[in-house]
């Protein structure tokens, strides 16, 4: 339905009242010059990010080591992209001694790169890579972009979201190195054809008129690791799925889409976390706010003009949160005249009842 004058004009006030509000229990822990999507905080309190370890001073150091992170462009060197970062998506440390990293290798999800897939697990007392498990075509498939992960409490199993142009959800055996992809194609794992990402009461579009479009994207697992949740970017539906029925290859595709369930409606959002506690925290990028879902209710917990599309969650041992800020409206994905490397935020926040956490 086509929005009348005075109600742009009211939306057009709303998003600049809202580029005001600042909340001080948001703490500003880094910046860096380019950006960082993924963030995670180990069970000894280091932090990295896709992919570079934060030192206590400050500074960046490539992760695992400069190798890793030295690959380019496949057409323009014979640097193979197996083992070598392409475009790391996501970083998250298991709790179990291991940080492991999704490498969608498609970069701007423009193209897949052929052999680069993967899921790598970094031994984080050596920091070496201990295990690689690359994807064929029949699990990251032409248009895909593998985008984040959570781990069974066993740590037997990985759950990753594809928010390409065909959303799905990968699961992977750790011991094996097998993965399926399932609910492929799946109400449950596409954008929502309805909905168009706005900010402060504007549309974000690409310069040919493309909106945000995101399928399967953000993912929690429970505390006890029986149910997994996900949701599109593009899209304000949350869904779940009893981890058992995933863990069953010997379930048709029929069965599995038919243990998907409708949880409820958090918003537009990137990033989910579950925290001990089983509340879940969602990045209201188009709100640049922070909200909760506690059971059914679902509350802003804060809103910071600085929380500019905010995008990945962790919690470090202590039970503070952490969250990035990846400006992804700013960039020139957006606006072809915006400076080619934005600024990434990464910052803190602490509430009551936050102690011996755990990754979800």
């Amino acid at each position: 339905m086509a929005t009348t004058r005075s109600e742009r004009a009211e939306s057009t006030a709303r998003g600049r009242a809202l580029s005001a509000i600042s909340d001080p229990r948001l703490v500003e822990v880094a910046r860096f010059d380019h950006e960082v999507t993924g963030v995670s905080v180990s069970e000894d309190g280091r932090i990295e990010v896709s992919v570079a370890e934060l030192l206590p001073d400050g500074s960046l150091r490539p992760y695992p080591d400069a190798r890793w992170n030295e690959w380019r462009n496949a057409k323009k060197n014979a640097l193979s992209p197996g083992d070598r970062w392409v475009c790391v998506q996501s970083v998250v440390a298991d709790g179990r001694g291991s940080l492991w990293v999704i490498d969608p290798a498609a970069p701007a999800t423009a193209f897949l790169v052929q052999g680069g897939p993967k899921l790598v697990r970094i031994d984080l007392a050596s920091d070496a890579v201990v295990q690689t498990i690359a994807f064929d075509e029949q699990i990251a498939r032409e248009g895909s972009y593998l985008n984040d992960v959570r781990f069974s409490p066993d740590g037997r199993h990985a759950y990753i979201t594809d928010s390409g142009t065909r959303g799905a959800l990968v699961i992977v055996d750790l011991e094996t190195g097998r993965a399926r992809r399932v609910l492929d194609g799946h109400p449950s794992t596409q954008l929502e054809k309805d909905v168009v990402v706005t900010h402060q009461g504007q549309e974000i579009r690409r310069p040919d008129g493309r909106g945000v479009e995101f399928s399967s994207d953000g993912i929690a697992l429970s505390p006890d690791g029986e149910t997994l949740y996900w949701q599109a970017v593009t899209g304000r539906t949350l869904y779940r799925i009893p981890t058992r029925v995933l863990h069953d290859a010997s379930l048709s595709e029929h069965e599995v889409a038919d243990a998907v369930e409708m949880v409820g409606e958090n918003g537009v959002s990137d990033g989910l976390w579950i925290d001990p506690q089983g509340r879940m925290y969602i990045s209201a990028l188009e709100e640049d706010a922070i909200k909760v879902r506690d059971g059914d209710r679902v509350e802003v917990l804060l809103q910071d003009s600085r929380l500019r599309w905010p995008d990945t969650f962790s919690q470090g041992p202590d039970g503070t949160m952490y969250v990035t800020a990846s400006r992804i409206m700013d960039n020139a994905w957006h606006d072809p005249e915006a400076p080619a490397r934005l600024s990434t935020t990464l910052f803190r926040f602490t509430l009551e009842n936050q102690k011996d956490a755990r990754r979800h």
